[in-house]
């Protein structure tokens, strides 16, 4: 049974950091692309970062920067390391693992308000 299970979320001042880990099982992990979206109230799900099985990565312009995705094979975990963080960071963070299916975890609230 695949699980994608998301942490890190919470609320913190702008300016702040906060680190994202998505703790994955039941496919295998290496071979598989994984990214990180977000879902803001009354908007679209948007992609934030991806990182391939090869380890190339992929940006939002928005977090260009300021975010880091990683992945830890041996751990089959993904990361999504946020500094700088702004209000308009603030949503619900998805996991999302790709290749031969598409898996999703059931996401992070990240709220950043002083």
């Amino acid at each position: 049974q695949v699980h994608l299970v998301e942490s890190g979320g919470g609320l913190v001042q702008p300016g702040g950091s906060l680190r994202l880990s998505c703790a994955a099982s039941g496919f295998t992990f290496y071979t598989y692309a994984m990214s990180w979206y977000r879902q803001a109230p009354g908007k679209e799900r948007e992609l934030v970062a991806s990182v391939g099985s090869s380890g190339s990565t992929v940006y939002a312009d928005s977090v260009k920067g300021r975010f880091t995705i990683s992945r830890d094979n041996a751990k089959n975990t993904a990361y999504l390391q946020m500094n700088s963080l702004k209000p308009e960071d603030t949503a619900v963070y998805y996991c999302n693992a790709r290749f031969v299916y598409a898996y999703w975890g059931q996401g992070t609230q990240v709220t950043v308000s002083s």
